[in-house]
Formats: C-alpha cells, structure tokens, sequence
C-alpha cells in the first residue's frame, strides 16, 4: 500500500487531491489522504466581496467532503504541528499519519516585516475567519460613529487604512469604496465623513501591471475618493492609528495589512531548504531539494524556471498548474517511469476595483493583451469559473453564477442591476394559468378534429409537390384555421399563405426544415406517411399535457421551455401566425420559479433535488444546486 498525504486544502492541495484521485481511482494498492484544520477550502481571491458585503460569507468556503465525494481521497481534519521526514511521519496533538509521498501544501500567511505594532494592531486578510472579521469591524465603526458625538474619535472611526497596495489591498479597499455609500445612507452619515486610504512603502500601486493599467487603476480608485499613499515607509503601527511616514500620522481604529505573505507557520519550522520569505526550495519535479518523496505545491513553492531570473509568484495559476505535476511525478515515482519538469506558462494577472471596474494583462504567455472595465471583469468571472468548474464542477459554478450575477443587491455585479433584480413569484402566477389554459384549449380543440377524423392531416403543410390541389387548398385553410365557404381551392391556397406569412422565416431554415419533412412526413406522390399521423398526434397531446402542468405549475421550467419549442416548430414550417409571439413571450417569463407558488413545484422539487443529489454519480460530478 502507497500512502499520499497532501497537508492543506488549498488551491494547489485540492487539485493535486482530485488529479492523484482520479489516477488511482482503481487502484487499492494506493491511500490518498488530505489533511487540513478547516473542514473547507476557501477563496481566497474572493474575500474582499465577503469583507464589503457584496457576497455572503458561506459563498467563499466550499466544503472538502463535497469537493471529494465520491472520490477515493480520504479528508481528515487535523492540525499538523511537526513532519519527521526520517521517520515519514505527520504529527498533531491527537494522531500520527504515516506517508510514503508527502504533498506540502499549507500556503502562507501575512508577514509583518519586523514593523513594531503592525501584527498586535492591524486586522489581517488571509483566511475566512479575516474576512469574516473586518466585515463586522467595519459595519461596527459606522454603527458607532453614528451615536459618536466627539468630532475627533468619529473622525477615527470612519477612517479605513489598508497597508498594502498589491492585489489584495487595491482590490479591498476598491470593495469598500464602493459599500461606503450604502452605509453612509443606513447609518446617517455624510460620505465626505469616511476617509479610505491605501498605502504602500512601494513608489507604485499593483507594481506587477504595466504603467498604463497602473494609472487606469489609480483614477478609478480616485473616482471612488481613496486616498494613494505611496513610497511611505511604515515605521510604527499603534493602537488606533498608523505612520504612514515620519510625519504623517493618520488615527485610524480600522487598519487592514495586506502588504505581504511568507510560508505558513509549519512551514518556516521545517528542515527544508528555504528561500524568500519561508518557501520551500524545489528541483524542476517540485520535489524538495532535501527530501526525496516530499513534494511541494502552491505559494510554497520555491522554483526558479529555466530561462527566468524570479521564482515562480505566488498566485492561484500557479498551484492549477504546478498540481497536475506533482500528482504525475509521484504516479511516476511509483510506476518508475520518468517524471516531468515544471514549465509554467502563465496567463496574466487581473485586479478589480469594486464590483463593475477591473484591470487585466492576460493573454497567451509572451502575449498578453491589456483590458479595463467589463472585458477586464469578464476576463475575471471566466477564470474563477474555469476554476471552480475543475473543483467542483456545475455546483458551484452556479452558485458562483448566482451570488455574481443574479442575487446581487444594489446593482454590484459588473453587469451592472440588469439580471439581478428579483420579483415575487406570484406574480406570474396569472400568467402561467393563462399560458396553460390557452395550449390547452388549442390542444383540446384540435383533438376535436383528431377524433372526427384520424387520419386527416392539419397540423403539417401540403407537400409542394402535392399532386390534389383541392385536397391541398383544404390542408392549407385548416392549418390557419380559416374560414371558406364558397371560395375555390386555389382561393384557399391563396388565403392561407397570407395568414401564414404574418412571421416571415429566413430561408435557409425554412429549407431545412422542408428537407426534414420531405424526409419524414411526405411520400412520392406528396400524400403522408403513416409518421406525420403520429407526429400530429403527439402534438396534439403534447399541447394538452404541458397546458394541464402550466395550469397545476407542475414542472414549470420544462414544460415552458418546451411549449416553446412547440412554437418555434410551428414557426419553422410559416405556419404560424403573429399570436404565436405571445405564446413565447409568456413561456419566457415563465421559465424561472413560476411554479413555486401556487402550484405543484412547491412539493414536487425539493423532494427530487433530494432524491437526485443521492445518486452516486449527480454527487460525482457535482450535477446539483444548493
């Protein structure tokens, strides 16, 4: 038996997990273990939303048992607080874990540089409990600076100083630029009252971007009243205020440092090799230089790239692609096959100031394009998706979806307020039964016809090449449902392709569908085949079953989506007349949740989400929602 053991549920620890699970996923002869004190993996790129409210606390954290259900990864909650690489041994207060692979994996954590004052006084932003924890402190101080009445203690209340103009520190205070407005109006206070200030000992903000992104960045934080403080050096952080240079003092009850990381905790404690600000130094398989078997992934990483003079930074994209190496070079390490080297090719870095604003150099690595505004946050959504899409696949790519785009409040989405308003369901209640009730009424009264005559044809047109013009004239005039008394049959003709053509189709559909009828529905002579009988009748049926659930709200969103579909076929063959426009207009509208009130989805859905979520497979591939 092969142990793996990956310390850290991380960006790079999950995915080495889910790369090694599904190599082994037939193998009993290999254990894989991932042990982590939180029983979550968070988002770390993600906190800023959780601190300024945009997004709800639980929408950072995924849950490990999730990411590995159905996975032959073994999660264990525990904190390691020693790793004997002579023995092969992880050792915590209550276990022992033997390993014969090691997979380090436990990130970084804020480094404070030996400022005095700076880890005692200032709030960090590095982990889920951070960003739960000054999303409280800073509705906290707008609270009290309300009920505040000496000018000078307000004054410090609503002064936010964030240490750290990087990723994280523009990306924060951009994020609470944005919900000052908001809480200024709940609490009473004037704006102009709360000052946010973003500092740096660097001479530039986002020092990694181009120039000409940085002074993008730089007017959009402008706009949204940050103050820049750049090229200060940080002598002293004290209880309630900062030196943001020798003569600058700013008094601030809220300061955020999130001016730099090093290796974890453990990490600095290990008989490694290491190198800047406590990473583990790697030879080109990230394999300690020390300790064959130990491999290390993520931000721990210490790994100068052939051709490159810097390590390899520490960001999301390099654990996506540091993980599919280590997880191949230990399935080669025990097949004795050759390992791979690490030859990263990044894709750019991205930032966003607030919720609609961002800037980004992403592209093809050697080639990357600058964007701002929308194209810069698509850019973002796109990978935070691709992500998630590789952790835990649909579930929380629509949850994503949902707290980004859809349950958004206050017109924070970068799509702006246009798909995250929200209405009473009930609402639509009328429409559904109205919708329902007239597909019945058609339904009905062509079963009508049906069952006068089974084998008369109305639903399909004539075939073109129909050899009884009379007989032809009269399919034509029912299929429009028009009236003739006296009139002959090329009057009939004539009278219905005027109804018909109230909704023109381009032609190239039209001639698809025509060459699939003529397939299925018409004989040599232009009669029908015995499949145009059944196809009129199963859309006679169809029209009276999705009435009857549209009037009982029984599975809504298909049998809205379908009747639609009906519509469209009906349109395909010119045969539908302009009423047919609100027919899919109502359907649309009723697609999200016009069931749920009033109606059987109320009942019908939970208990299926409950019965599919049991299915091993839907729980595999994640083919569930919340």
């Amino acid at each position: 038996m092969k142990k793996i053991v990956i310390l850290g549920g991380g960006y790079g620890g999950v995915l080495t997990a889910k790369k090694l699970a599904k190599k082994y996923k037939n193998n009993k002869d290999v254990e894989i273990k991932l042990i982590d004190r939180n029983p979550y993996h968070t988002l770390l790129t993600e906190l800023h939303e959780v601190s300024a409210n945009r997004a709800p606390e639980d929408s950072i954290k995924v849950d490990l048992k999730k990411i590995f259900a159905g996975l032959k990864v073994d999660v264990v909650l525990d904190e390691i607080s020693n790793i004997d690489f002579k023995n092969k041994k992880l050792k915590s207060d209550k276990a022992t874990y033997a390993y014969d692979y090691l997979v380090i994996g436990t990130g970084s954590k804020p480094t404070f540089f030996g400022i005095p004052g700076a880890e005692e006084n200032t709030f960090s932003f590095w982990s889920y409990d951070d960003a739960v924890a000054l999303k409280r402190q800073i509705r906290d101080m707008y609270t009290k600076a309300a009920k505040e009445k000496n000018p000078a203690v307000r004054r410090a209340m609503l002064t936010f100083v964030i240490i750290g103009a990087g990723f994280t520190g523009v990306e924060l205070v951009g994020e609470m630029a944005e919900q000052r407005e908001e809480l200024c109006r709940e609490f009473f206070i004037d704006p102009s009252e709360v000052r946010l200030i973003v500092a740096d000992m660097a001479p530039k903000i986002l020092p990694i971007l181009p120039d000409k992104l940085i002074q993008k960045a730089e007017a959009r934080l402008r706009k949204l009243n940050v103050e820049i403080v750049t090229g200060a050096k940080i002598t002293e952080v004290g209880e309630g205020s900062v030196a943001l240079g020798e003569k600058n003092i700013v008094d601030a009850q809220t300061i955020v440092w999130t001016a730099g990381v090093e290796g974890s905790e453990i990490v600095g404690g290990l008989e490694v090799q290491q190198q800047g600000r406590k990473r583990i130094v790697t030879n080109e398989h990230l394999e300690s230089v020390d300790h064959k078997n130990v491999y290390v992934v993520g931000d721990n990483i210490f790994f100068i790239p052939e051709g490159e003079t810097r390590p390899v930074p520490q960001m999301v994209e390099n654990a996506e692609q540091a993980a599919p190496i280590v997880a191949g070079n230990i399935a080669a390490d025990i097949s004795g096959t050759a390992k791979k080297a690490y030859k990263p090719g990044f894709h750019g870095t991205m930032v966003s100031i607030g919720s609609r604003y961002g800037v980004a150099n992403v592209g093809l690595p050697g080639k990357l394009f600058m964007l701002t505004g929308f194209m810069a946050m698509l850019s973002k959504h796109f990978i935070n998706m691709f992500y998630l899409s590789q952790v835990v696949g649909f579930n929380k790519v629509w949850t994503y979806m949902m707290h980004e785009f859809f349950h958004v409040e206050n017109r924070k989405s970068f799509v702006g307020g246009y798909f995250s308003k929200r209405s009473p369901n009930f609402w639509l209640v009328p429409l559904r039964m109205l919708l329902g009730g007239m597909w019945l009424y058609e339904g009905i009264d062509k079963l009508r016809k049906i069952w006068v005559d089974p084998d008369k044809i109305f639903l399909i047109p004539a075939a073109p090449f129909a050899t009884d013009a009379a007989s032809s004239a009269s399919v034509a005039v029912d299929a429009v449902k028009t009236t003739v008394d006296a009139q002959s049959a090329a009057s009939a003709v004539s009278t219905a392709k005027e109804a018909v053509s109230a909704l023109p189709v381009p032609g190239f559909i039209y001639d698809i569908t025509n060459w699939f009828m003529d397939l299925m529905f018409y004989n040599n002579d232009g009669s029908y085949t015995f499949l145009a009988k059944w196809f009129q009748i199963g859309m006679v049926c169809a029209e009276i079953v999705f009435g009857i659930m549209l009037i009982v709200g029984l599975f809504t969103a298909i049998s809205s989506l379908a009747t639609i579909a009906m519509a469209v076929m009906i349109w395909s063959t010119k045969m539908a007349a302009t009423e047919m426009l609100w027919y899919v207009g109502a359907a649309i509208a009723c697609i999200g949740g016009s069931g749920s009130v009033f109606g059987l989805d109320y009942y019908v859905l939970p208990w299926l989400k409950k019965q599919w979520k049991r299915i091993p497979l839907v729980r595999r591939w994640y083919l569930f929602t919340d």
